[in-house]
């Protein structure tokens, strides 16, 4: 019996409409690089990008359970000597909220090339308007 490899050319891809609207934020990211990664599908090849795209709306309603509204940071470093920033959740939530959906999932997909051709295909946005009616996305539940 042999196993199936996907090759590039053959994969179909969808698009999803995940609205995040009083999800918690780990578990909408788990669900996001799983369908990013094509895990949801029988054809997965691990060394080919398989997966779908994913438009998220509402991301600024997205919840924290317990205290980490309060006590999750964002830290990165500048380059420089003594430049460890770091940006509390509940700022960067007013600020920018699909930034911290997108780290979210950035983090849960491989670190090499395929995961950052994966990550090009995720779409997040603080509103419930998107541009991407034209692709006929499907609303995806979980």
């Amino acid at each position: 019996m042999k196993s199936y490899m996907a090759k590039p050319n053959e994969i179909e891809r969808k698009w999803y409409l995940i609205d995040a609207e009083g999800k918690v934020l780990g578990r909408l990211a788990s669900e996001v690089a799983s369908i990013l990664r094509g895990k949801n599908k029988p054809i997965y090849t691990p060394h080919v990008d398989t997966g779908d795209f994913v438009i998220i709306i509402n991301a600024d309603k997205v919840k924290l359970t317990g205290k980490k509204l309060d006590q999750k940071q964002y830290r990165y470093h500048t380059g420089y000597p003594g430049g460890l920033k770091s940006v509390p959740y509940r700022r960067m939530m007013s600020k920018n909220p699909e930034k911290a959906i997108q780290l979210a999932v950035k983090g849960m997909l491989p670190k090499n090339s395929l995961g950052r051709q994966m990550f090009r295909k995720l779409k997040v946005y603080s509103g419930p308007e998107h541009n991407h009616e034209a692709q006929k996305p499907e609303i995806y539940e979980f």
